[in-house]
């Protein structure tokens, strides 16, 4: 017999998760069967929702390694919902996580003018060495639309949004007539116990006729392969970095995925199982 640790929500959480709302427990696992895996885990994502894996076949001694769904969702985002063009200004928040630092470098791949935002100084200091033009702390300045206005008087042509709520409402007003908004998350709302109300700018997005579109990575699952290729190779070439928050100890799993809501990572965040 094989004994495993696993956590266990041990009760659903109303706004910010507690150390109290999971529990680590010791199980017995049963002697896998023909047809079944038995995986020791190495490394663990940590993103504000989990996905499930495929179906995979595997032999005795190979290594499971998670799809690159930050990437993917980073490339899809740009390609596939905004078209993003050479020449073009793209805005992203929460730039310094895994998605958005993803999809600045990728725009200034494809030759574009990229405004990116984060919460510490430490994160704007990272996105300056990933190449963005104008990278600021959104927490500290006087006023986020000015910011916005001054680091792109024109606006901007796009707008790759993984934070929603009032930033958001702020940004459609600096979009370009036709501009275009992938939505790719809210995390700013995610640990809200009462949905937010507030002003949106429908009226803008009227008269600039702007185009708004939530997605999943999922949608283009048969552009997998080819995809993960040529990220590899920006990767291999040095012109993709990938960065990772680590957290040590299967122990601390609550502590990461709470970190991460809190805005603690800067790129991927894992957890080292040993």
């Amino acid at each position: 017999m094989v004994q495993a640790k696993t956590w266990i929500l041990k009760k659903h959480f109303d706004g910010f998760p507690e150390h109290s709302n999971f529990e680590l427990r010791v199980e017995e696992l049963p002697e896998p069967k023909d047809g079944e895996l038995l995986l020791e885990a190495v490394f663990l994502s940590v993103d504000p929702y989990m996905r499930p894996f495929s179906r995979v076949r595997m032999k005795e001694g190979d290594m499971m390694i998670g799809t690159q769904v930050a990437k993917l969702t980073a490339l899809y985002g740009i390609e596939e919902v905004l078209g993003l063009q050479r020449g073009e200004t793209l805005l992203v928040n929460a730039a310094a996580g895994a998605v958005g630092s993803v999809v600045g470098q990728i725009a200034k791949i494809k030759g574009c003018k990229v405004v990116g935002s984060a919460g510490s100084d430490a994160k704007v200091a990272f996105l300056k060495e990933l190449g963005f033009d104008h990278a600021f702390n959104y927490k500290t300045v006087g006023s986020l639309e000015e910011e916005l206005k001054k680091a792109s008087p024109d606006g901007y042509d796009c707008y790759f949004d993984n934070v929603g709520g009032l930033f958001s409402s702020i940004a459609l007003q600096q979009m370009k007539n036709l501009g275009r908004i992938a939505v790719c998350g809210s995390i700013s709302l995610y640990n809200d116990t009462t949905p937010q109300t507030g002003p949106y700018p429908y009226l803008t997005m009227i008269f600039k006729q702007l185009k708004m579109e939530g997605f999943l990575q999922s949608r283009w699952e048969h552009k997998h392969a080819e995809s993960f290729k040529r990220l590899m190779a920006w990767l291999k070439e040095g012109r993709l970095q990938s960065r990772e928050h680590i957290t040590k100890g299967f122990e601390n799993m609550p502590a990461a995925f709470m970190g991460i809501l809190k805005g603690e990572n800067i790129g991927k965040a894992i957890v080292t199982v040993c």
